[in-house]
């Protein structure tokens, strides 16, 4: 048996509930994991109270995308993972599957990546997401290199964090975005080149201002919504504005008609696109754990909460108040 939180009905936080829950061997082509800390993502909000890309298909239903742990059981068929092995879970499979909020979680081996000597379970439980999530879209898919600039909105969010460091790492560079002034300073020290303050100034007017009229060679957005207009302005002749949230939960428009057809492109993201084919997950994987050992990738946890306090964590990450990971931790 394994405390695991489940949630018998869609709602906020307070309907979810840990539970103690059998747990059965690994069956072909998976992994157990004793998890020792657990990455909080948006996805998780919004899986609980039914407004996800995918809604729940049967109740009680788990939660949870990414962890760290250590392997304690394989099943047949897989190779690379054995007992004893610290890992980190990565965001690669339906929470209607499988979920890892829980001291021990089975999970697909392919959802599996070697956790790299000296990252503690915290951190690895905050690193695989957020880089893979910037890294995916922005080189594996948009093919960011050195002089591109990237815009970067819901920027002090761990994805944004992220971006940041994988665009400095290429030579690009980060203009980030936040709402209030709050956050300023926190987003310059993490290494934005720029911070605009949404609530005073037009993010394109800016980012024009900022490029010599060129424009930005990408957008990453988490938010959606009516503002994507005003983003698609900001977009370089070429260039791409890539939705991998939709924070703002309002109906998104598309903007080229309105902004009188540039040579915008524009599409959809989820790091499923990276973590579910196995090649470019490799890449990610190579390209995460080498800005890690050469210290150019720094995971941010803003604060962690014990197991037992998952309401409360998830309360904390609605609130929007943090800056980076949120990271709960499990004792054994």
């Amino acid at each position: 048996m394994a405390a695991t939180v489940r949630f018998h009905e869609y709602g906020g936080p307070e309907v979810l509930q840990l539970e103690s829950v059998e747990v059965r061997e690994p069956g072909p082509g998976e992994v157990l994991i004793r998890v020792d800390a657990i990455g909080l993502n948006r996805a998780e909000v919004l899986f609980r109270s039914g407004h996800y890309i995918e809604p729940v298909k049967e109740f009680p239903a788990r939660l949870g995308l990414e962890a760290a742990g250590v392997v304690e059981a394989v099943g047949p068929q897989v190779k690379g993972l054995e007992v004893g092995r610290p890992v980190s879970v990565v965001p690669a499979f339906s929470m209607n599957d499988y979920g890892v909020y829980a001291e021990r979680a089975i999970v697909p081996a392919a959802a599996v990546v070697h956790r790299p000597d000296g990252l503690g379970a915290v951190e690895g439980a905050a690193v695989w997401m957020p880089y893979v999530t910037a890294y995916g879209a922005l080189i594996e898919v948009g093919g960011m290199r050195a002089g591109d600039t990237v815009v970067l909105t819901a920027a002090s969010s761990s994805v944004g964090l992220a971006a940041i460091q994988v665009a400095r790492r290429v030579g690009a560079t980060p203009v980030a975005t936040t709402r209030s002034r709050a956050k300023r300073d926190a987003l310059l020290k993490a290494g934005a080149a720029e911070v605009i303050v949404t609530d005073e100034e037009s993010v394109a007017d800016r980012v024009l201002a900022l490029t010599a009229g060129r424009g930005a060679e990408f957008v990453f957005d988490a938010v959606a919504g009516p503002g994507v207009v005003d983003l698609a302005r900001a977009v370089a002749p070429g260039g791409t504005l890539f939705l991998y949230g939709a924070v703002s939960g309002r109906e998104t428009p598309y903007p080229g008609f309105e902004l009188g057809m540039p040579a915008l492109n524009m599409r959809t993201y989820t790091m499923h696109e990276t973590t579910r084919d196995p090649e470019r997950l490799r890449r990610a994987e190579a390209f995460v754990s080498s800005g890690l050992r050469t210290g150019a990738f720094r995971p941010v946890v803003d604060r962690t909460f014990p197991l037992d306090e998952i309401a409360a964590a998830h309360q904390y990450m609605e609130a929007s108040a943090h800056v980076g990971k949120i990271v709960v931790t499990v004792d054994h």
